[in-house]
């Protein structure tokens, strides 16, 4: 498993261990070092923005297909700069652990925020940060399979998953998307679907896609 004990050392450590639980671990935060850019977005990317920085809920004991890894503050921000977020946005999360994401969303892009988390833990506790950060009109978390979810909502979507889970979103995202919405995925890229944008921050890989017209290839590579 060379990928995940690269990305998710404690992770591949405890699985080769035959642990029954996964442990999440948290990098440090880094600096913006490259941007590839392919072709350029026409939505605009405020500047100046942060992320707020958020406490994460306990452990959980649900039984899930990624483990929970938050994602840095840094990381946070540049994903919805690179989605280009407004506040005419609905940004969905798919995975969306504690919130940060879309209650970063909210809080400084008056975006609107839905996460989509399995864990009921999490959720709870995703709703407790956003009465913190003062959003809970702005957002909403809804307990449930990321593969079950309405997407059709959805001007911005981001993801911090897995390959395989990435791919098998694929037909998915192409079904329920509707052309010109941003998909942005931390980490982990879409198999052949070729980003038009990739940057580093720090150890962090972001990813971007834009849906087109007539949907991308919607083959899902190793379901």
């Amino acid at each position: 498993m060379p990928l995940l004990s690269k990305r998710f050392p404690q992770i591949a450590a405890l699985a080769l261990a035959s642990a029954a639980v996964l442990a999440g671990c948290a990098r440090e935060p880094g600096t913006v070092q490259t941007d590839t850019t392919q072709q350029h977005s026409s939505r605009a990317a405020p500047v100046g923005t942060s992320a707020t920085v958020l406490p994460t809920t306990p452990d959980s004991a649900v039984d899930t297909d990624v483990p929970y890894v938050p994602t840095s503050p840094e990381t946070v921000n540049r994903m919805l700069e690179m989605a280009g977020v407004t506040a005419q946005d609905t940004v969905y999360d798919l995975g969306s652990g504690d919130g940060r994401i879309v209650i970063a969303a909210a809080q400084q892009y008056g975006a609107y925020g839905v996460g989509v988390e399995i864990d009921p833990k999490r959720i709870e506790g995703a709703r407790k940060n956003a009465q913190v950060a003062g959003v809970t009109d702005r957002v909403e978390f809804r307990q449930g399979d990321l593969f079950e979810a309405d997407l059709s909502g959805a001007t911005v979507v981001t993801l911090y998953l897995l390959p395989s889970v990435n791919k098998k979103l694929r037909p998915k995202l192409v079904r329920e998307l509707e052309a010109g919405t941003p998909v942005v995925s931390h980490d982990f890229d879409m198999g052949s679907w070729e980003p038009e944008r990739t940057v580093q921050v720090g150890d962090d890989t972001v990813y971007r896609w834009t849906i087109p017209e007539g949907g991308l290839d919607e083959s899902s590579e190793g379901r």
